[in-house]
């Protein structure tokens, strides 16, 4: 039995208020120009912008071409993509110029954890209903997936991309100075059935770590694995709020405080505006990372040419789904019509399937999770790890947990303003979980 590091207590929510230092530019969204949405050309094509985050597979020059290809198809549009590394302040910036409906891109992502608040009523209405969308079948996707962006009046407010089935990604050649295993069926077995033997393998590798290097990246990043694996997430099964009272959330924060106080993992902040994250990649500063599917394009990356075939895929300790996200088309844009059929064609099993062998994006859809394209999937990175039978079997395990209107942010409150705390700046971890209930009180309307 696991001892709490604070003292649980109760909370709900009802509002939070977007972030208002993100209007001085648009660019997280659309980048700097006024327009709402995409305009026509000299040339006399449509431009369709997509406002994304992080990688979403969908590009020509290190994703699948998809642009490229959909222009040949339909040669009066032009497809231009708008992409940022923040995920939260992306979200932020969405939110905003919803609000004030300008400003937005043709199709706009959303990640999983602010899709509950984009299906609200309050905001519902600001999306087309992609439901009867050309090209789009609802029925394609798992049943689970397309309920997450279903309103209760069956409208469909985005289309899903990719689902995110959990595994740990490890460097072999830091597993092999330090001691450990390095076979990916060995290393699963260590860490098999609970997240704290995950710890304990970590502090057998920091016994003998190689020089200059951690055992697993981020405090905050553990936090977020622990969490998903968990059928107690932010919110109960109504939807409500209730992340004080989560057993996931406890398991979480006593596993990620350990892992900080410990010295296990590099004390870094997983997709930092800065780049350090992406650097210590290349710079071999941590053995292993917490690795959804998505995970693996951006260790190709930013770990380069240098470190291909030193990284291996081991199942994680307790099956899990973490992020997945989705495409809308706001209605404030200049080509909704033609926006919902470019979102539609995206999303669809046979693009899927492609984004999956490029850039290891698993697909939403059953179609393209089964087809032999996915399934027997490699990546010249991995080497001969099966990449696509890994994913594909952690996929079935999924089993998604009640998701909130406002579990994006009580996680982000979690993780960057309690646990980086602790991890980088040493904050006790009484403190730092008084400082998170206070600001969650203080951002989310009681």
């Amino acid at each position: 039995m696991r001892t709490s590091s604070r003292t649980r207590g109760r909370g709900r929510r009802t509002a939070i208020t977007a972030v208002a230092g993100f209007v001085t530019c648009a660019a997280l969204v659309t980048g700097c120009g006024g327009d709402s949405g995409g305009g026509s050309g000299g040339d006399g094509k449509i431009e369709l912008r997509i406002g994304t985050f992080g990688s979403f597979g969908y590009d020509n020059k290190t994703g699948a071409g998809l642009y490229a290809e959909y222009e040949k198809l339909n040669p009066k549009i032009k497809i231009v993509e708008n992409n940022v590394s923040d995920g939260q302040k992306y979200w932020d910036t969405l939110k905003l110029r919803l609000s004030q409906g300008s400003g937005l891109s043709d199709i706009q992502a959303i990640e999983v954890g602010y899709i509950a608040e984009a299906t609200n009523p309050n905001m519902a209405g600001k999306f087309v209903d992609l439901s009867s969308a050309e090209g789009a079948s609802t029925a394609e996707f798992l049943d689970w997936k397309i309920k997450q962006s279903t309103t209760p009046d069956n409208k469909v407010v985005a289309l899903g991309t990719d689902i995110g089935p959990m595994a740990i990604c490890y460097r072999k050649d830091l597993f092999e100075e330090a001691g450990l295993p390095t076979d990916r069926e060995e290393v699963g077995k260590l860490w098999e059935g609970d997240w704290a033997k995950f710890i304990e393998v970590g502090q057998d590798y920091k016994a003998s770590a190689p020089a200059g290097t951690a055992f697993h990246d981020s405090a905050s990043g553990l936090f977020n694995a622990v969490i998903s694996s968990s059928p107690e997430q932010y919110s109960n099964s109504r939807g409500q709020l209730d992340w004080e009272n989560s057993s996931g959330v406890e398991k979480g924060w006593d596993l990620a405080v350990e892992a900080a106080q410990d010295g296990l993992t590099a004390k870094l902040r997983q997709f930092d505006e800065k780049g350090t994250w992406n650097a210590a990649f290349k710079n071999s500063k941590f053995a292993t990372v917490v690795c959804p599917s998505w995970m693996t394009n951006i260790i190709k990356d930013q770990a380069g040419p240098d470190n291909q075939g030193k990284w291996d895929i081991a199942a994680p300790p307790v099956g899990a789904n973490w992020g997945g996200s989705f495409l809308s088309v706001p209605k404030a844009g200049k080509h909704t019509e033609e926006a919902a059929k470019l979102a539609a064609w995206l999303t669809a099993p046979e693009q899927q399937a492609k984004v999956f062998a490029k850039a290891g994006l698993m697909p939403s859809t059953t179609k393209a999770m089964e087809s032999e394209e996915v399934t027997t999937a490699k990546m010249d990175y991995f080497g001969d790890t099966p990449v696509g039978q890994i994913y594909s079997e952690a996929a079935q395990k999924i089993e998604p947990a009640p998701i909130g209107r406002y579990d994006g942010q009580v996680k982000t409150f979690i993780t960057d303003n309690g646990i980086l705390d602790i991890e980088q700046r040493g904050t006790d971890p009484d403190q730092a979980w008084e400082n998170v209930k206070k600001l969650i009180k203080d951002k989310i309307d009681q």
